[in-house]
């Protein structure tokens, strides 16, 4: 079967899929998500959707939709940021786009006494109106389509079960017909054995088109590169750890990295704007992560002060264990809005 297809089975079939059967998240889980290492990451995405609030006029109902929304931490953490702002709180209604059971149950019990939650399959069925999208590590576990390239042209790679029971990648007998001409320059200057990667840009189109007709924006944060180009990236996480994405299908998480590029261009082809990408280190700075700290670090013990710098460290740094570099955030807004905030040279915002 083709990548793509193994991947989708992997992640979402309605009994053995790895999104539909546990909760994935934490220490005890199989990875960590930004959310999880610090609150000061979900109230600064709540600062943020407070800026377009306003970008947009200040509606009397503003759709606050999250897609993946894990345990609901990041909601929780940007609607206790959102308080302080009586009249837009009152105008929110929440979405969450989730298709576990499990994290469902979490999110209920994460987001207890919060107003006008709703959960949804997918954002097809969320109701038209100005909205604010937000995806934390969504759109990398979305299936990828493969492509390896052969002397003969570029062979859609396959996952294949070997005579003695192991599964193998392979490639289909014969090249996609035209692909070349669909290619980015870097990428048709690619070796023979190279593997380009890439998903339909069908999400990315549904996304842009709502903030295009109804108002608002989409925040994306994911890791992924910046350009289009050559390279595998399909993997498996376990435990914390890289592991075999051909082995025990279904019990661990498999991923790929996104691509920034092709998913602004998906959004520019139904006319919203881009803003960024930049990295989120960039971003979080922008938007005063590091103010943010010292004023929790300032009412807080001495081991709590050091939680606080070792998540801040973590989530804009760039070394070793850093998300700050590896993960890129891409703004698709409105095209009435000028400018969104952290996400162009001239507009910061500063938390408090």
């Amino acid at each position: 079967m083709p990548v793509w297809r193994y991947m989708q089975l992997c992640l979402t079939h309605p009994q053995y899929g790895y999104y539909v059967s546990r909760d994935p998240l934490g220490r005890e889980g199989d990875f960590t998500t930004a959310p999880e290492v610090s609150q000061m990451f979900g109230e600064l995405l709540g600062l943020w959707a407070a800026s377009v609030w306003r970008a947009i006029g200040s509606p009397p109902l503003l759709h606050l939709i999250e897609l993946g929304p894990g345990r609901g931490t990041m909601m929780a953490d940007a609607l206790r940021a959102l308080r302080v702002l009586p009249p837009l709180y009152q105008a929110l209604n929440i979405h969450l786009v989730e298709i576990n059971p499990v994290l469902r149950e979490k999110q209920k019990a994460t987001l207890q006494g919060a107003r006008n939650v709703q959960w949804h399959d997918s954002i097809d069925s969320v109701p038209a109106g100005p909205s604010v999208i937000l995806a934390n590590e969504y759109f990398d576990v979305l299936p990828v389509h493969q492509a390896i390239k052969r002397d003969t042209g570029w062979h859609e790679r396959t996952v294949e079960i070997t005579d003695d029971g192991r599964l193998q990648f392979g490639a289909s007998a014969d090249p996609i017909p035209r692909f070349e001409l669909l290619l980015p320059p870097l990428v048709r200057a690619a070796p023979v054995g190279a593997v380009f990667e890439w998903r339909p840009d069908v999400e990315m189109m549904k996304i842009a088109s709502r903030v295009r007709d109804d108002g608002g924006a989409a925040l994306i944060i994911d890791y992924g590169h910046l350009r289009s180009d050559a390279g595998d990236t399909f993997q498996a996480i376990a435990r914390h750890s890289f592991t075999d994405p051909l082995k025990n299908p279904g019990q661990v998480d498999v991923t790929a990295h996104v691509d920034f590029q092709a998913l602004g261009r998906a959004a520019e082809d139904v006319g919203a704007r881009v803003h960024g990408p930049v990295t989120q280190g960039d971003f979080l700075r922008r938007l005063g992560i590091e103010t943010r700290a010292l004023t929790l670090m300032a009412k807080a013990s001495v081991e709590v002060s050091e939680d606080i710098s070792g998540a801040l460290k973590r989530l804009t740094d760039s070394g070793r264990g850093g998300m700050g570099s590896m993960f890129k955030v891409i703004g698709i807004a409105d095209p009435a809005i000028p400018n969104l905030v952290a996400l162009s040279d001239d507009t910061e915002a500063t938390a408090s």
